[in-house]
């Protein structure tokens, strides 16, 4: 767990959410109103206690009319194209609050530090479980997921499609979405996201 704490402090999201939530003049109440998260979530975000899953950040984003991109680049960086090699990936696992249950993935930044962008790559590494309904999320924008490895289940609106090695998929995420993995072992998928600002 410590390794991941450093990423957290490394990555600086919580930094940025609260920098950013300052600039905004909002207090911790006022982006809990606009987002519908608890006051202590926001908080231990902030804190760097607790990395956001995707939908969340999102959430956050929106609320404070700012790009995903916002926390997945670095100040100052004028960098126009970027490599990222596979040992350097960023691994973002939750740590989670008792009443907000981590959700069912990790992921990695596949573009952190490159400024500006209109999509957010990641590798994502889905946990097996099962299906609640209390997975579903929905945020404006578009994704786009491969499926490298493992087999997966999409729940979009009232389908339910199960994804192979090889298998993609792009959608309208502001319809309700989530996936869960349907095999033991390691289930990854590479996923763009689009928002819209």
């Amino acid at each position: 767990m410590d390794n991941i704490r450093d990423e957290v402090k490394e990555l600086r999201i919580g930094f940025k959410v609260r920098r950013l939530r300052q600039e905004k003049r909002l207090t911790l109440q006022a982006l809990s109103d606009a987002t519908g998260l608890s006051k202590p979530l926001i908080s231990q975000i902030e804190n760097d206690q607790v990395i956001p899953p995707l939908a969340t950040l999102l959430r956050i984003s929106k609320a404070l009319k700012v790009g995903l991109h916002s926390f997945f680049e670095e100040e100052g960086d004028t960098d126009k194209c970027i490599l990222v090699r596979a040992d350097q990936r960023r691994r973002l696992q939750r740590r989670h609050l008792p009443d907000h249950p981590a959700p069912p993935y990790t992921y990695h930044s596949l573009a952190y530090g490159l400024k500006h962008k209109h999509m957010e790559p990641f590798l994502v590494e889905f946990e097996e479980g099962q299906w609640h309904d209390e997975l579903f999320v929905r945020h404006e924008g578009e994704e786009f997921l491969f499926l490298l490895s493992g087999e997966l289940e999409l729940h979009y609106g009232e389908q339910v499609l199960v994804m192979k090695p090889g298998d993609s998929v792009y959608y309208d995420s502001s319809e309700p979405h989530g996936y869960v993995a349907r095999s033991p072992g390691r289930t990854q998928a590479v996923a763009v996201l689009y928002s819209k600002e």
